[in-house]
């Protein structure tokens, strides 16, 4: 059972290293409404602009979604690229796919613009925190600083000689 923990340790550290998330949420966006174009004539409720468009944003924003997965470097032309083409999904591909993959595209694109690369994980800021608290160092605070009242000054002072 060691090689289990170890393919889910090298596989949770490889998803510490990129936008995971956001990918995972734009390849499954593009994915659903490439599912809805399937549809029955008696679900659509948009047919949009058939031909090359419908097929194409949603192609494109699965490979976003994995370019996102796989080249990390990147995260920021591929999102905005991702949440671009997961909005024009709304004309072409049945509302966005019934609004989920629409969303779904949307979603992620925005977790994978708003990650950062050397952020540490939690689980490891967590574990840090307890050590600190054991050892008797204190944690940092995590609200404001309490702030001292000075007492009202006088409205009119006397004058001096």
């Amino acid at each position: 059972m060691s090689g289990g923990r170890g393919a889910r340790s090298a596989f949770r550290d490889w998803r510490a290293r990129r936008p995971f998330w956001g990918g995972l949420l734009l390849a499954l966006g593009g994915a659903e409404i490439l599912l809805t174009l399937k549809a029955s004539l008696k679900v659509v409720l948009h047919v949009g602009m058939q031909g090359l468009a419908g097929y194409l944003l949603p192609v494109l924003m699965l490979v976003c979604g994995l370019l996102i997965l796989f080249n990390p470097a990147q995260r920021l032309f591929y999102s905005i690229c991702g949440v671009l083409l997961s909005l024009g999904t709304w004309l072409t591909s049945n509302l966005g796919g019934f609004l989920v993959g629409l969303l779904l595209g949307v979603v992620g694109s925005c977790l994978a613009f708003g990650w950062l690369p050397d952020q540490e994980p939690r689980r490891r800021r967590t574990r840090r925190r307890r050590r600190a608290e054991a050892a008797g160092t204190p944690p940092a605070a995590s609200g404001p600083a309490p702030s001292v009242v000075s007492p009202a000054a006088p409205a009119s002072s006397p004058a001096l000689p």
